[in-house]
């Protein structure tokens, strides 16, 4: 009997436990809810700063009505969410008048935001403990409970600051996702180059657009744009159209936005790669930039001889090059044409690493040769990492999704997503399929990538747009 009781006060010391751990929780958040929050100016800004609960960490700053970026700024389950209410016009217009004052305005906002990040914590720490006390003592009517139940508050709180703390990734100011209108990413994500080398110029541009903001807020188009660096080029890696008509439009306003170079499609722009869908390829001559093209397991050889002849396109197989803006680009087809997948093959990736194997003995020739490519295509990542040691940079699709790696012999392969959506083959999904492309900014001379923007938009009816700049490790200042 006396096990069994045992059990029983331990069970029933559990449960107490429990409970007072959800009372925590439940406080915490309400008191978080209702009176967590700063207002605070930063700069000529005035904002409201709010620690929320998050299974990711990070920081959020909401600036209306241009959209919110998102830094990786820490790990922890609390998120930092920064909104932006408005533009002080007196502060503003002091900046206008002295513009000398804009060259310390860094430490300005650096100082004002150390005191928003105080002032919130220390408002949150009162907000979470109040919220959990007062629930206590509601749930319990025990004044000692009460007091535990805020204690313990208090001990999560500090170990969540903790934990934030130790993962403050300072860097992540580097590699923001921005959501917004497309139209307006390339103006606020800048130019790869200048983040890299040329920090200097966005003090220049900082001035404008305290000039401009009045008009800044009454449309966001004034935004001014960074000037491009004439030093940088812009490819843009798009794959799997699957016959979407709208990824055209996609492609041509990016074109457009980014100023691109050349066009690199990864394959499976077909979906069964017969001659009825061949006018569906009549867009690329008017996309605005040169059309590099390989096939993938949806493309036909008719598909690719369709391509081939039309105006500023360019087809690689078997290891062929072409040099456009100095960028040498090496590409091989997909060996296999399985646009139904009714073709059996018991060894699915050895005919791919077979062709990998071939682009790479062409990439290792070229080398030997004195000109060896910058950028190697294939569609299927199976073939593209035979590549692996011959190349600097590989770009394949197929996935469709994003997948970005690099690999043990040196060489960084890119994954993209479908352009298309998936195509018609995304209505056989449960949701919609993302639409995907990435611009890469590669060194006019040395032709290495400096970083590149994740382009990615809803799927079906395109309701969301988000860019998401990154920089190679050897990039970051």
């Amino acid at each position: 009997m006396a096990p069994m009781r045992a059990m029983s006060v331990s069970r029933q010391a559990l449960a107490r436990a429990a409970g007072l751990c959800c009372v925590v929780l439940i406080g915490a958040w309400l008191g978080l809810l209702i009176v967590g929050n700063v207002r605070t100016p930063v700069g000529p800004m005035d904002t409201t700063m709010t620690l929320r609960p998050s299974l990711t960490g990070g920081t959020k700053i909401n600036v209306s009505p241009l959209g919110s970026l998102e830094l990786r700024s820490h790990l922890a389950p609390l998120r930092l969410d920064v909104d932006v209410d408005r533009l002080d016009p007196d502060r503003a217009q002091a900046l206008v008048s002295h513009p000398e004052r804009i060259s310390g305005l860094q430490q300005e906002i650096a100082r004002d935001v150390g005191h928003g990040t105080r002032d919130v914590a220390l408002r949150s720490c009162v907000a979470v403990v109040s919220g959990a006390t007062a629930l206590g003592l509601a749930v319990y009517r025990r004044p000692r409970r009460a007091l535990a139940a805020g204690s313990l508050s208090l001990a999560l709180l500090a170990a969540c600051g903790l934990s934030a703390y130790a993962t403050w990734n300072p860097e992540s100011v580097m590699e923001p996702k921005y959501s917004g209108l497309l139209t307006s990413a390339p103006q606020v994500v800048g130019n790869a180059r200048s983040i890299v080398t040329e920090f200097g110029v966005y003090q220049q541009e900082l001035a404008k657009l305290v000039t401009n903001v009045t008009k800044l807020y009454d449309a966001a188009s004034t935004l001014p744009a960074y000037q491009p660096d004439p030093a940088t080029l812009r490819v843009l890696h798009v794959s799997d159209i699957h016959l979407n008509p709208a990824a055209w439009h996609i492609i041509g306003s990016l074109v457009t936005q980014y100023r691109i170079d050349v066009i690199i499609d990864s394959g499976d722009t077909m979906d069964h790669g017969s001659t009825a869908e061949n006018r569906f390829l009549d867009a690329i001559p008017d996309l605005g930039a040169p059309y590099v093209w390989v096939r993938g397991n949806h493309d036909s050889a008719e598909t690719q001889r369709y391509v081939a002849g039309l105006k500023n396109a360019h087809v690689l197989d078997d290891g062929q090059t072409v040099t456009i803006a100095g960028v040498r680009i090496a590409g091989m087809g997909d060996p296999e044409f399985t646009p139904d997948r009714s073709t059996a093959d018991t060894d699915p990736d050895g005919a791919e690493r077979a062709a990998g194997g071939r682009l790479a003995a062409a990439l290792r020739a070229q080398a030997r040769a004195g000109s060896p490519a910058d950028i190697a295509v294939t569609h299927e990542p199976a073939a593209a990492r035979e590549t692996d040691g011959t190349v600097p940079l590989t770009l394949a699709g197929h996935l469709h999704r994003r997948e970005t790696e690099v690999m043990k012999l040196g060489t960084r392969l890119k994954v993209e997503g479908s352009t298309g959506g998936g195509g018609l083959r995304a209505l056989q999904n449960k949701e919609p399929e993302q639409v995907r492309a990435s611009v890469l900014y590669l060194d006019s001379g040395t032709h290495h990538l400096q970083a590149w923007d994740e382009v990615t938009l809803g799927g079906l009816g395109l309701t969301t747009a988000e860019v998401s700049r990154h920089l190679p490790q050897g990039n970051r200042p």
